[in-house]
This record gives C-alpha cells, sequence and structure tokens, in this order.
C-alpha cells in the first residue's frame, strides 16, 4: 500500500508539471494567434491610399483636433467622408483661405459658413499643396477604417451562423474548456491522494501499529512530540518574563505612535468625482496653479476652481482620441453637470454642483492664510502640497501638524526687503527708540485679520 501510494504521489507531482506545461503553450498559442489577423486588416485598410497619410496624422493632430473630430461635431463638421463630399480643389481653397472663399460667394462655402453661426474656419496658408494632400490622406484612411468597423459586427451578425470554424488561431470556448479540463483533474487527483492516504491509516490502526507518518518518528520508530521545545520554554520562568516585557513595550509602542497620529490625514487621498489629473495638466501642459485656483494670491482659501474655468479650455479641447472618437467620459461629466451640450454649444437649465472631496483640512483652531505664504512670502505651492506637477490623483502630501508649520517657520528665511509690512515696522521701532507715541494701529492692529477669520 505504501508503494502504491509512492508510486500514485510521483504521478501527481509528473501531472502538475504536464498541466503548468500545456497551459503555457495554450496561452503562447492563443497570444501568436491574434496579430496576424490584425495587420492583414490593416494591410487590406491602407493599400488602395495614396498620399502620405502618416505625415497627415501628425499636421491633423497638431492643428485641427481642436476643431473638428472625424465621426462626430465638435466646432466644425465631422470630417469622415470629406473626400467624397467636396473636390480636392475645393477643399484645398477652403482649408488655406475660408474666410477669401467664402467672399467669392460659392455655393457650399456660404451655406457651411451660415450653418455654423457665420464662423469661418481658421486660415491655414502656411499649408503648401502636398500638407492639405497628407491631411486628407490622413482623414480618408481613417474613415474607412471607422466606416469598416462600423459595418463589421453587421456583417458578421449575417453569416456567423453558416461560416465554418477558422483554423487560425484558439477560440475562447476551447481555451476555457482545456483548462476546465486541467482543473478537474487535479482536484480529482488530489482527493483520490487524500483517499488513499485515510485508507493507509485505516490498515495501519487494524494491525495494530502507530498512526503517524513516517517523518514523526524517531530512528528507534518512536513517535516525536513537536511540542517539547515549546513546553520546555513555558515551563522557562525567565524567557516567559523577558517574553511578556517585550510584547507589552511593543504593544505600547504601536500604542503610542497610533495615539500620537490621530487626526493626521497624511497620505489621504479620496476618489474624486471627476479623475482630474494634475500631472496632465500641471505638469504635462505647464498650467500655473493659480490660473484654476486664483484664491491662493488674494485670499485666505486656494478656492476650488467653478465649472467656467474647466469650460475655458474644454469647450475646445475634448480628448477623443483614447476613446475612438468619443468625447473623454471625464469631459463628458463636466458638459453634464452644466448641462452642456456639445453638438449644438448650448447650455441648458439643469446645471448641478460637482460634489468634489477636501483632501486637505485643517482643525477649526488653526488659521491658515494662502495669501499670506503665497503672496507676501512667495511660496511654492509644491512647500506645502508636494511634488502636485507629478499626481495623477492628488493626496494630503504633508502631515500639516503643528509641529510640522513650526519647523516650516523656523527654517523659513524672510525677505524683508522692499515689503511694505517690514517697512512699517521698522519705521515703528524707530520711533520706539526715539519715545514716541506707538499705537496698535501703527503696527496693525486694526487690520480684519486680526480679529475675523
Amino acid at each position: 500500500m505504501r508503494n502504491f501510494s509512492s508510486d500514485f504521489r510521483k504521478l501527481f507531482r509528473s501531472f502538475t508539471l504536464l498541466s503548468a506545461v500545456t497551459l503555457g503553450s495554450i496561452g503562447i498559442s492563443f497570444a501568436q494567434a491574434a496579430p496576424a489577423d490584425s495587420s492583414k486588416t490593416a494591410g487590406a485598410a491602407t493599400s488602395s491610399v495614396k498620399g502620405d497619410a502618416k505625415a497627415g496624422e501628425a499636421l491633423f493632430k497638431a492643428n485641427c483636433t481642436s476643431c473638428h473630430a472625424l465621426n462626430k461635431r465638435v466646432l466644425g463638421p465631422a470630417l469622415m467622408g470629406v473626400n467624397e463630399k467636396q473636390s480636392n480643389e475645393w477643399l484645398h481653397k477652403w482649408i488655406k483661405n475660408s474666410p477669401a472663399f467664402i467672399a467669392t460667394g460659392d455655393k457650399d462655402a456660404v451655406a457651411i459658413y451660415n450653418e455654423y453661426n457665420k464662423a469661418a474656419m481658421t486660415p491655414f496658408p502656411q499649408f503648401s499643396d502636398g500638407d492639405i494632400d497628407n491631411i486628407l490622406s490622413y482623414i480618408k484612411v481613417e474613415g474607412d477604417k471607422l466606416a469598416a468597423a462600423a459595418s463589421a459586427p453587421a456583417a458578421g451578425g449575417a453569416s456567423g451562423a453558416t461560416a465554418p470554424a477558422s483554423s487560425e488561431g484558439i477560440s475562447d470556448f476551447m481555451l476555457i474548456g482545456l483548462i476546465a479540463v486541467v482543473v478537474i483533474a487535479f482536484l480529482v487527483i488530489l482527493v483520490l491522494n487524500r483517499v488513499i492516504g485515510t485508507l493507509e491509516r485505516l490498515l495501519l490502526k487494524k494491525d495494530g501499529e502507530v498512526m503517524l507518518p513516517a517523518e514523526e518518528e524517531d530512528e528507534e520508530g518512536e513517535p516525536k512530540d513537536r511540542l517539547v521545545t515549546v513546553k520546555k520554554l513555558v515551563k522557562n520562568k525567565k524567557f516567559v518574563f523577558f517574553a511578556v516585557i517585550a510584547i507589552t513595550i511593543t504593544l505600547a509602542s504601536f500604542g503610542w505612535m497610533d495615539l500620537w497620529n490621530t487626526g493626521v490625514q497624511q497620505g489621504y487621498q479620496p476618489i474624486q468625482p471627476i479623475k482630474f489629473s494634475h500631472e496632465l495638466h500641471a505638469g504635462t501642459n505647464q498650467i500655473q496653479c493659480q490660473y484654476c485656483h486664483s484664491g491662493a494670491w488674494k485670499s485666505k482659501n486656494a478656492t476650488i476652481p467653478s465649472l467656467n474655468i474647466c469650460m475655458n479650455c474644454h469647450k475646445y479641447v475634448q480628448a477623443t482620441e483614447k476613446y475612438d472618437g468619443k468625447i473623454s467620459p471625464e469631459i463628458n461629466k463636466i458638459y453634464s453637470a452644466l448641462d452642456y451640450n456639445p453638438e449644438t454649444q448650448k447650455y441648458g437649465d439643469n446645471p448641478k454642483p460637482i460634489e468634489w472631496v477636501r483632501i486637505h483640512n485643517l482643525p477649526d483652531l488653526a488659521y491658515f492664510n494662502h495669501s499670506q505664504h503665497v503672496k507676501v512670502a512667495g511660496i511654492q505651492c509644491q512647500k506645502c502640497h508636494g511634488p502636485i506637477q507629478t499626481m495623477q490623483e492628488v493626496y494630503q502630501y504633508s502631515p500639516l501638524t503643528m509641529k510640522w508649520c513650526i519647523n516650516c517657520h523656523k527654517e523659513t528665511e524672510v525677505n524683508s526687503k522692499g515689503n511694505a509690512y517690514y517697512d512699517k515696522l521698522i519705521a515703528a521701532h524707530e520711533k520706539i527708540k526715539k519715545g514716541d507715541k506707538i499705537t496698535a494701529a501703527v503696527l496693525g492692529g486694526i487690520e480684519c485679520g486680526k480679529c475675523h477669520y
């Protein structure tokens, strides 16, 4: 019986290794099957197109995406199929100088001008004829791809019932089936192994032998007591004493640390209703912090920017490239809150506020004035908020504790040159030296912030 159990364990290990190799082979085959089809599709889409579509893509994204998309209206019309709607000569005239072309009285040019609220397209006289041909080639290629993608599901649904199974690649059903067979076989072998072990112990008990595996017996066949060492340590009073002391000190240290950090929100990173990326706006696009948080320069609070500030850019920038020509879902949240229709570019009557979650919170007993630090002291936002230009999602970088603020005040050098406050302070000291009368008002005692905050 022991020999059979040993042989079965060897079979189990071999089957496990074989299963791992099989699953790896399936994964590699499945991964290698997909690229072949996609390359064929791409080749079919681009083989019949003339011109340098790649060069046109760079020009299109740099100059056209702020007003146009291929498959939807933005500020201007959707451009997919424009090559078929107008002649190449007409498009060249329109792109190079649309206001002059409209002035000639061209019927189509005037109609487009009137349709879009008499807002003429920006002229591009710097484009050569080759540049425009490249842009039109890119529009043609991408438009054909979008049209093919739109018609593919319908065609597949009509012919899918009668089409023979493809011999290229592995279907999802086949892959899942193979994995299921391997898992079931693994479980069956595992159960059989447990059953064999139970039967083995029953036979040993029947023959009067001790039910212990071989590794739990000593050289003389006597069972080992695994708790011998533990029992000895428990009976050792010195060891128990030092163990209790060590545990007490450890728990007290962790408890003290938790109590000391009570109310400290460092690292706090709540989920916001809109995934606004400071890394993109303040880092990549290098937008100044005070363009959005204008209050930091002139008031106690930095202020959360209103959605109107967002619309200064996002009325035109809609981030459609990563979403198959559709507007970014995060930008759509701004439009939804403002009840704004990007198609008609009109606002509705049912706007709703964005419920942002505040990250940096100070207790009511603490007074902090942004303008005093930003405008007067000239401190950069990163001093307190950390490398905000690298944060995909904002979190509390600094502890904002009393100790942290005091240490900053001890280290920060005050620049008194050209500062009216310190000029008045020096003048007041001079008066004190001369014995002149000094009132609280001279030292700023009637400023609003002395009493009201």
